[in-house]
């Protein structure tokens, strides 16, 4: 096990993998309460229940597809990152997808399913390098920031610190609401405690959030703490419903949008990730990534199994540089990612105390986390900083990821060319530009 893992060469041993990869899991438990509440849109008052995805099935999904994921990611490409449903395609999964364009969650599944396999193939031939030297820099970093907007705004929705108004379309809510003021006090102790560097803060607050909304009587008491693990019968394998049952219904141009909007985040989310936290780890060589396309196809095969199981897309977290900080350096620690997932089944009775409430600080914070990348945007340069601001804004105000990834991507070619920069524009990206356009044709 130490020689695979190669701790000697690393410098690493049992207990600081055992740690970190312990510090990484309370990192980002936080998505085993948030993604159920998300996919069943929780948040969302009178919608029919067969728009919504079972909280206890999506739950068991969540910790299955981040478990296979984690172990996948430790035992092919040995490298300390953790994974589970992405925050972003989550929310482009419920709101954009299902809410948004009316499509079923089956079929919206079958778009996970869909981009997962064509993220394995990419993994497997040098067609993902293609792809990933085609799509400017700019344009990721906005994709990034965006995406992190939206997150931040779904959060505030939650909380109700901003509600809907007929005259402004939003405005400040009532701060003095009994669930609100539960929302700030989550808020204000993750700020805190992420200022001071405290491991897992996201997580610890939600705990610190939940146990004063029971105390004050906003919360109800959970029945247990370990329970029996919720059925997955109405998620599993309903990806493959449409494809046997409804293939006309895949025939679409929107479907072909939401597999590329999946695809597209999911890969380059990941790919960003896999840097961060390899620099971090100093496991970088010559600015290179060693075993780029096994972390890669350890990702896209998580995603597939998500998908089956019943989940969004599952994606490489950011949160896994906290157990690097910790001492992470290997694979191992992936593992116990994966390990403690897997007992965290067990404990299904206390999502139902999580309310949106609890869960927006999260929304929030991590939406802050995302928007660092607007540092990276070359704001002087006003061809790249229009289609990179239009990507950005049009997410949260058009409640879309997808629209926001469009105009994006509409803009950028037309910029790059009357700016005289034509040589610098990949041709993958004019396909993309026509891709785009007969999306805002045929489904905007």
């Amino acid at each position: 096990m130490k020689k695979y893992f190669e701790f000697e060469k690393l410098g690493t041993n049992y207990r600081r993998e055992i740690i970190g990869g312990l510090t990484t899991f309370l990192a980002m438990a936080y998505i085993l309460a948030v993604n159920p509440l998300v996919l069943s849109l929780d948040a969302v008052p009178d919608l029919p229940d067969a728009m919504r995805m079972d909280k206890g099935a999506v739950f068991v999904a969540t910790a299955l597809a981040a478990a296979v994921g984690s172990i996948f990611m430790g035992l092919i490409a040995r490298y300390p990152i953790g994974l589970a449903p992405g925050m972003g395609l989550n929310a482009f999964f419920a709101f954009s997808v299902v809410l948004g364009y009316g499509i079923p969650w089956q079929t919206a599944l079958t778009g996970v399913l869909f981009s997962g396999v064509i993220f394995i193939i990419l993994s497997l031939t040098g067609l993902r390098e293609m792809i990933i030297n085609a799509i400017p820099a700019q344009l990721k970093y906005a994709v990034g920031a965006g995406i992190g907007l939206f997150i931040t705004f779904l959060g505030l929705q939650n909380a109700n610190i901003i509600v809907a108004d007929p005259n402004t379309l939003v405005a400040l809510g009532n701060l003095a609401n009994g669930p609100t003021l539960l929302a700030i006090f989550g808020l204000v102790i993750t700020v805190i405690m992420m200022v001071r560097k405290i491991k897992g803060a996201i997580f610890y607050g939600m705990i610190m959030t939940t146990v004063l909304g029971m105390f004050v009587s906003l919360i109800d008491l959970p029945s247990h703490i370990v329970a029996k693990v919720p059925s997955v019968e109405s998620t599993f394998g309903v990806a493959f419903h449409s494809i046997f049952n409804d293939p006309a219904s895949l025939m679409t141009t929107q479907f072909l949008v939401i597999v590329i909007t999946f695809l597209f985040v999911d890969f380059f989310d990941t790919a960003g990730t896999l840097v961060a936290v390899a620099t971090q780890a100093g496991l970088m060589k010559d600015d290179k990534l060693p075993r780029a396309g096994k972390a890669l196809l350890a990702d896209s095969l998580a995603t597939v199994t998500g998908s089956v199981f019943g989940t969004s897309t599952t994606t490489s977290y950011i949160e896994s540089t906290a157990g690097v900080a910790a001492g992470a350096r290997t694979g191992f620690s992936s593992i116990v990612v994966g390990v403690l997932f897997l007992l965290s089944l067990f404990f299904s009775p206390l999502l139902f105390v999580i309310t949106p409430e609890v869960t927006a600080p999260a929304l929030i914070i991590v939406g802050v986390l995302m928007v660092s990348t607007l540092g990276n945007i070359e704001w002087t340069k006003f061809e790249i900083a229009v289609p990179a601001f239009f990507t950005i804004i049009a997410m949260p105000l058009t409640y879309s990821i997808a629209t926001g990834i469009a105009i994006g991507f509409v803009f950028y070619p037309i910029t790059m060319l009357l700016s005289g920069r034509r040589k610098e524009i990949h041709p993958i990206m004019y396909g993309l530009f026509v891709i785009f356009i007969l999306y805002f044709i045929f489904i905007e």
